[in-house]
């Protein structure tokens, strides 16, 4: 029995699983201590997120771009980089999407794809930009890219100023032309056709018009199922993780460490890029608005990526877990009173037990050996 248990633990999703449910227990003794119904509190999270097609669908808007930031972190982590600038790389990937969106015309499908194009590539040159200062002169890509994360807060809110862009005598930028919307059935739905078809179904009607529903979760799907497939089906992804794992070693086998770095804060970037550019495109209002602060999704991303202990198809769980809390502990507070701030006790405990995962690999080690001296 204790050998089973000790081989239990020292599995990756045994520790993922017992971080999670730790951090629940934290959350629970949190709302106790507050004076609130621990039991309540979580049924009404949870019940609140499958109360209705509506909540459901909500919380998979925001599981996307949640996937894809933290796909961009757990690449950069399989190098050895911590890359914090999501929230930059994000809204650059956001602001080309504006802008290719809101100028071209072209049919829905290309239109859709040259946009996220453009988002890659606007959001990967940012973050290369970070690689690059890495590698070249050994600044730490954390520095770098929280000035950056900065920077292109800044650079959107100035767009948003400049004639031409921003809406006169509104906080917004022009909005990306329809014909580039991911929306489910973003024309149809609007039509006199699909207005009396939707008025005869109400469920399907509530879903379409009350929800920015779009086909966003199963491209970020696709993406992390093809990140998976970078990294450990092909020889760049070897070399990524070899690079990651001892970059003397990697270089001494002839690995190019310096271009890979700058490969891989290049992919990051473009993988938070693709978070903007799906957010521009399927929920309203399509354009730009200026920001006070940090939109969250970057940052999101780092509690996603080391939730999944850096796997790219963890990062679907994990992102969908993630999305679900932030949900449920803004339904909490509006119905019991409660403090959503738990929610955040409990995201913070689950990433602390996953980062000191190896106090469970030291529980599974002192089994082992108390079973070897009983045996004795």
């Amino acid at each position: 029995m204790g050998s089973k248990i000790a081989e239990l633990l020292n599995k990756t999703a045994t520790k993922i699983i017992l971080a999670i449910v730790l951090g629940f227990i934290v959350g629970a003794l949190a709302l106790a201590g507050a004076g609130y119904d621990p039991v309540a509190s979580y049924a009404m999270m949870f019940t609140s997120i499958f109360s209705s097609p509506q909540n459901m669908i909500q919380v998979l808007i925001l599981t996307t771009p949640n996937i894809l930031t933290g796909l961009s972190v757990a690449f950069a982590f399989k190098t050895g980089l911590f890359n914090i600038g999501g929230e930059g790389q994000y809204l650059m990937g956001a602001i080309a999407a504006v802008i290719v969106g809101g100028v071209f015309n072209l049919p829905p499908v290309i239109n859709v794809l040259v946009i996220i194009l453009a988002a890659v590539i606007a959001a990967g040159l940012y973050g290369a930009l970070a690689g690059f200062l890495k590698a070249r002169f050994g600044i730490h890509e954390v520095i770098t890219t929280i000035m950056l994360n900065w920077i292109a807060l800044y650079f959107n809110n100035y767009l948003i100023s400049v004639p031409g862009i921003g809406l006169k005598n509104t906080q917004y930028s022009f909005p990306i032309q329809q014909r580039a919307w991911t929306n489910v059935l973003s024309g149809w739905k609007t039509s006199s056709q699909g207005q009396v078809y939707l008025a005869a179904h109400p469920t399907l009607n509530t879903i379409l018009l009350g929800t920015d529903i779009n086909y966003g979760i199963i491209i970020a799907i696709v993406v992390a199922l093809l990140i998976s497939f970078l990294l450990y089906r092909t020889t760049f992804g070897y070399q990524i993780r070899a690079v990651g794992l001892n970059k003397d070693a990697a270089e001494g086998a002839g690995i190019k460490v310096k271009k890979n770095i700058v490969m891989t804060m290049f992919i990051a970037g473009g993988l938070s890029g693709v978070a903007g550019a799906l957010q521009m495109t399927g929920t309203a209002p399509h354009a730009l608005v200026t920001l006070a602060t940090q939109p969250g999704y970057g940052f999101n991303g780092i509690t996603v990526a080391l939730m999944a202990n850096s796997s790219p198809i963890g990062c679907i769980f994990t992102a969908l877990l993630l999305s679900g809390l932030q949900f449920g502990g803004s339904t909490i507070q509006m119905n019991l009173g409660a403090p959503s701030e738990v929610v955040n006790i409990m995201i913070g405990v689950i990433v602390f037990f996953v980062a000191v995962a190896s106090m469970f690999t030291m529980i599974s080690e002192r089994l082992k050996r108390r079973r070897i001296k009983v045996a004795d």
